[in-house]
């Protein structure tokens, strides 16, 4: 592959970085935590250690796997009145740092673990800010549930959760199968070793400007940035991928850096190089391989999928996407009440909801929806209303509690899903009780499973609050 023609990390002699290298660029202007993990040898330390000489960065350097805590804060000892404690300060401690770069983080004891959330985090030790930490760095070999069969990296355990979620951008170094040609000639040639990294202000001039631009757009942020995060996140919860709502906002940062480090402007996002883009910042924003837990790629692949689909679609077509992509029944009821743009969109949306939704939630939905859609109050045609009418009539007409006897007369026991079902109800006022027996006795009938009933009749009585204030024609 051909290298970038004004790749920055080359001219500082790191080589092999170009795939990942407006990512770091990206973590550079956004100031947020950077992680890389990778095999041994393979440049994670000689590139951040080369970045912030090349930035004229105040830089500490630790190892995670042999850090005393007085390293970083230096050996406490109380002020001259003994009403508060001062640290001893060296050149090795914390203080003053512009950047700092924790090696081996994974190696690192449990308990100062737990003593680099501040630092990572909040640029804070011991409840202490670090007014001049800008950069915080770490780096990793694979934890152990990672690592391949020929490597061996004792002691490399997965990251806690809680501190990989710390770390905005979260990249894969490779090894040296992923090299080009060009780059393998030039890591294996002696020259250089030991040279500071000089660029003679390329780097920090670009970065300077990439800053101004970040700073610049972040009270007015592009909506389809916002959006996509927005809706990415939904489409990864529905496929069982979890990300925290304070790494939705880690991500939205990434990605506007990554538009202004490459160039595009944040107002004008679209087409192919776009796309990818997002596609690669999404990858490098999910920490869950730092604990050993990476995310399928295929259900990673599908959510950005939806995700990009529904921010570049446009009118009653963006409008189904996002409907398809919110997850709660209640909030679909709230898409379709207030912003349904036309009938025949509202149509369709009913149809592929009731399609594709399992039988018990389609049905509630059906439930809830059909008196608010016969009485003309919701955007959605005559084929949509009576889709909803056919399956809201057979819950209607439902006898679960004649079905169930038959059954347990049968069987001469109780069935515990019944007895779950009447103990929800019997903590309902009765008009809800009345609704809910419907739902939840067609669900015995058709032996449907609900695993927690309480919160799905919850989910189904907040739809029917939504449709009964009724909604626009």
């Amino acid at each position: 592959m051909a290298r970038r023609r004004n790749a920055h990390l080359s001219g500082l002699g790191v080589y092999g970085f170009d795939s990942i290298e407006t990512l770091v660029l990206s973590a550079l202007v956004t100031e947020d935590p950077l992680l890389l993990i990778g095999p041994s040898g393979t440049g994670k330390t000689f590139l951040l250690n080369s970045l912030s000489e090349a930035l004229g960065l105040e830089h500490r350097h630790y190892n995670a796997s042999l850090i005393a805590f007085d390293d970083l804060v230096g050996f406490p000892y109380p002020d001259e009145e003994k009403t508060s404690v001062r640290f001893l300060k060296t050149p090795a401690t914390v203080w003053g740092a512009e950047s700092v770069l924790i090696d081996e983080i994974n190696r690192c004891k449990p308990e100062h673990q737990n003593r680099l959330f501040s630092l990572v985090h909040e640029r804070k030790v011991q409840g202490l800010p670090l007014d001049a930490l800008r950069h915080r760095w770490a780096a990793m070999n694979p934890c152990s549930a990672d690592q391949s069969p020929d490597q061996d990296y004792l002691g490399a355990e997965p990251l806690d959760a809680a501190l990989a979620d710390r770390f905005a951008v979260i990249l894969d170094v490779g090894d040296w199968d992923a090299l080009s040609d060009e780059d393998r000639r030039l890591v294996a040639a002696p020259a250089g070793e030991g040279a500071i990294a000089n660029d003679h202000g390329r780097l920090k001039a670009a970065l300077a400007t990439w800053r101004q631009g970040f700073l610049d757009h972040l009270d007015r942020c592009p909506a389809r940035v916002v959006d996509y995060v927005c809706a990415v996140t939904t489409a990864l919860l529905e496929g069982g991928i979890r990300i925290s709502p304070r790494r939705t906002r880690l991500i939205t940062r990434t990605l506007l850096a990554a538009l202004i480090v490459e160039g595009v402007n944040p107002d004008e996002v679209a087409g192919r190089s776009g796309d990818a883009l997002f596609r690669k910042v999404l990858d490098a924003s999910l920490p869950h391989r730092a604990s050993g837990t990476a995310p399928e790629a295929d259900k990673v692949a599908a959510a950005h999928r939806l995700a990009w689909n529904a921010v570049m679609a446009k009118g009653p077509e963006q409008w189904l996407h996002y409907f398809h992509l919110e997850r709660r029944l209640d909030r679909k009821a709230q898409l379709l009440v207030t912003t349904c743009p036309n009938a025949d969109t509202g149509t369709l949306a009913v149809e592929q909801l009731l399609a594709q939704e399992p039988k018990e939630r389609a049905a509630a939905f059906a439930l809830a929806a059909y008196p608010a859609a016969v009485a003309g109050q919701l955007r959605v045609g005559a084929e949509g209303v009576n889709d909803l009418g056919r399956l809201a009539q057979q819950l209607l007409t439902v006898d679960g509690d004649m079905h169930w006897q038959e059954r347990n007369q049968e069987s001469n026991t109780t069935h515990p899903e019944l007895v779950a079902f009447r103990t929800v109800l019997a903590a309902l006022e009765p008009a809800r009780q009345a609704r809910a027996r419907q739902l939840l006795y067609f669900c015995i009938v058709h032996d449907l499973k609900v695993a927690d009933p309480r919160a799905f009749e919850e989910e189904f009585d907040r739809c029917v609050r939504v449709f009964g204030g009724g909604g626009a024609a």
